[in-house]
């Protein structure tokens, strides 16, 4: 076959193929407009729950910001007078209750935010702080239980020591047993480990807290809680520099 030929026979496939191809588009022509449509339509309605997510997040963050202000306001210390300007409370818990308000709004309002869970949380901190620990504890769980892992690390944290100031040291010590078997980037291994040393310590169970220092020691000799568990045992040594 000469070449000639050959390039009329891909001409003529050319023609065929473009012909039959819009005869299909001809015939399915309200189809092809429907899904073009639809397909559009999915895209905007992409591009609009993305920039509403983004609004959202924004707002969240401010809303955080401005509970986190009050969460740091200061005290008014006994006989000073407060600065003109300058808002202070009379004492932690005052502050507390007045910072939870504006961290729980923010939580409820945007929920689905990174900035909404951590107010959730600093919502429990808060409770904690004005003597709330039936809410405190709720709100605890509830962020405990969350997907995002560092912040149920640090709100099982936060559970351990309520339980710890309200008599239930069987629940602390079985939270931090947990965080030590699943630990996370805000609350490693070692420091659930270093928590429930102190626990045994201050229940008058030194050995087996000497125990879990040792263990601790050895197995993070040149970590942060390593060096702490290894001053721990010998409180007289001088830390290395």
């Amino acid at each position: 076959m000469d070449q000639q030929t050959k390039e009329a026979l891909k001409h003529d496939q050319f023609i065929d193929t473009t012909k039959h191809g819009i005869e299909w588009a001809s015939a399915h022509r309200r189809s092809v407009i429907a899904a073009s449509v639809t397909l559009v339509a999915v895209i905007l309605v992409l591009v609009a729950s993305v920039l509403l997510y983004n609004s959202r997040a924004d707002q969240a963050s401010v809303a955080f910001g401005a509970a986190m202000s009050e969460y740091q306001a200061p005290l008014a210390l006994p006989g000073q007078p407060v600065p003109a300007g300058i808002k202070a409370y009379a004492s932690v818990a005052e502050r507390a209750k007045a910072a939870n308000a504006l961290f729980l709004a923010a939580a409820d309002k945007y929920s689905m935010t990174p900035a909404g869970k951590n107010s959730r949380y600093f919502a429990g901190l808060t409770y904690i702080e004005a003597g709330e620990n039936a809410s405190a504890e709720s709100t605890l769980k509830q962020v405990a239980s969350g997907w995002n892992s560092d912040l149920a690390g640090l709100a099982n944290l936060a559970l351990a020591q309520l339980y710890r100031q309200t008599g239930r040291s069987p629940q602390a010590i079985e939270i931090y047993h947990q965080l030590i078997a699943k630990p996370s980037t805000t609350v490693p291994a070692g420091l659930a480990q270093l928590q429930l040393a102190e626990l045994y310590e201050a229940q008058g169970q030194p050995e087996v807290a000497k125990k879990i220092y040792a263990q601790l020691k050895d197995k993070d000799a040149k970590g942060a809680a390593g060096v702490l568990a290894a001053q721990k045992l010998n409180p007289s040594a001088t830390p290395a520099q």
